[in-house]
């Protein structure tokens, strides 16, 4: 199966300011990959059959996950450009030395050291400081770029899951189905004997024919159940999908096994999403204590207010600098650095236990894959046609009076659920190749799982 894509991210505005180098090139390389696995979405109409990667494709591009990291990238990108300008400056008015006593009281303009002011203050932060500021909301930005892939990652892998779980629903129920018309027929077979039954205790006994109508019933309420279950695998892919649940499905997809080594599948997992947002919480978590080192360099202020005194008294001009004073740097800038270099330590430990979790997770998945494909076609070379000549074996038997309906019953009974086993295993395995499949968006090992339609068990009727 070829690997599905993700939907290309909305186009963000640039971000003014130098930004480190490590950063433009982890965020350009995601947006490449991004882009790379996107294509334009494909939905299926209402009257064709629902492809699996169409399904996949539909959730995409609904997908309101996707859309709310595409603000928050947004949203991380403006932040960026306000963090890299200087504050705004202030405009201060007073009205200053105003006599409260004696004749000139409240007068503002008979004592000379009265005044009416006006003065700008600005704050200058270095250029240092300015650029970390931007680097970090760029590193948050980078941070929800990798979010938005591992939930587009978690969107295909769910997506495929309900695709193939109703799948696996429906041939459920259409064994079922084609069982209960068989037993059916069984058991207006048992009426027709024991109606004919001969005096000597040749026909069919009347308890073959109550264990043909309780067969009947056995099969009524498991279909009763497998449909109810039918119908909320429906509405499960529709959530995701937007399709009609009573859309048909296309044909289910199969392709070939490519082998990957463990050194190939080493080198994959560093672009595993889990991964891939740890890494970018790193560099997130080095830009705030990058951030944290500059603001141990306080700000300078510098104000300049003009005095007015006329008409009796000239105006003057004032020029006035101010530096905060680290009166306790090591107990508090320092500590707050330390603080976010802690935090940076914890994200990488995090980061290398996850991938060695992720790389055993993986080969596990690999190994529980390949087991079930094995098994798969055990079962259709062996079980399967070992179960249906033991059937015709016994109804044979039946029809020559060496055996009892019961008898037959019974085999049917168990050739039935063989196939049910046989349906469960192939779920089993096609979600083990669904994990795989879509471990990593646009970038997914070429595996496929064997999902052939199951052999519904069907033989003569007694």
């Amino acid at each position: 199966m070829q690997a599905l894509q993700t939907a290309k991210s909305r186009p963000t505005r640039s971000v003014v300011g130098a930004l480190a180098p490590n950063h433009i090139v982890n965020t350009t390389a995601l947006l490449i990959a991004l882009w790379l696995g996107g294509t334009s979405p494909v939905r299926a109409t209402d009257h064709e059959p629902l492809a699996l990667s169409v399904a996949v494709q539909a959730a995409l591009a609904r997908s309101q996950a996707l859309s709310a990291q595409d603000a928050a990238v947004r949203s991380a990108h403006e932040a960026a450009v306000a963090a890299g300008q200087r504050p705004d400056p202030v405009l201060r008015l007073s009205l200053e030395n105003v006599p409260i006593e004696g004749e000139d009281r409240f007068s503002t303009t008979r004592d000379f050291m009265t005044s009416k002011s006006v003065s700008l203050m600005q704050t200058l932060p270095s250029q240092a400081k300015r650029q970390s500021r931007t680097q970090r909301f760029e590193a948050e930005a980078h941070v929800a770029l990798a979010t938005r892939a591992q939930r587009a990652a978690s969107v295909q892998r769910d997506t495929a899951l309900a695709w193939l779980e109703r799948q696996a629903q429906e041939q459920r129920v259409a064994l079922l189905r084609a069982q209960l018309t068989e037993s059916r027929l069984q058991v207006q077979a048992a009426e027709a004997s024991v109606r004919s039954g001969q005096p000597d205790g040749t026909g069919t006994p009347p308890a073959d024919t109550l264990s043909a109508r309780d067969a009947v019933a056995q099969v009524q309420q498991a279909l009763l159940g497998a449909e109810a279950e039918l119908q909320n695998t429906r509405q499960t892919l529709s959530r995701w999908t937007g399709t009609p649940a009573d859309q048909p499905l296309a044909a289910a997809p199969a392709g070939t096994l490519q082998a990957l080594t463990n050194a190939d599948m080493a080198v994959r997992q560093q672009q595993h999403p889990d991964l891939a947002v740890l890494r970018a919480s790193e560099s997130a978590a080095e830009a705030d204590a990058e951030l944290a080192r500059q603001e141990r360099q306080p700000d300078w202020s510098v104000e300049l207010m003009l005095s007015q005194r006329r008409p009796r008294y000239a105006n003057m001009v004032s020029l006035a600098v101010s530096v905060p004073l680290a009166w306790d740097r090591a107990q508090r800038q320092d500590r707050e650095l330390a603080a976010r270099l802690a935090r940076v330590d914890e994200l990488r430990a995090e980061r290398e236990e996850r991938a060695r979790e992720t790389l055993a997770e993986t080969e596990r998945w690999q190994v529980a894959w390949h087991a079930g494909l094995a098994q798969l076609a055990l079962l259709d070379r062996e079980r399967l046609p070992l179960a249906r000549q033991r059937v015709q074996l016994t109804l044979a038997a039946y029809r020559g009076g060496s055996a009892r309906l019961a008898d037959v019953l019974a085999e049917r009974r168990a050739a039935l659920a063989l196939a049910m086993e046989r349906i469960d295993l192939q779920l089993s395995t096609a979600r083990l190749w669904s994990q795989l499949e879509y471990l990593i968006p646009g970038s997914a090992p070429q595996v496929a799982a064997a999902t052939a339609p199951t052999p519904a068990f069907s033989g003569p009727t007694p």
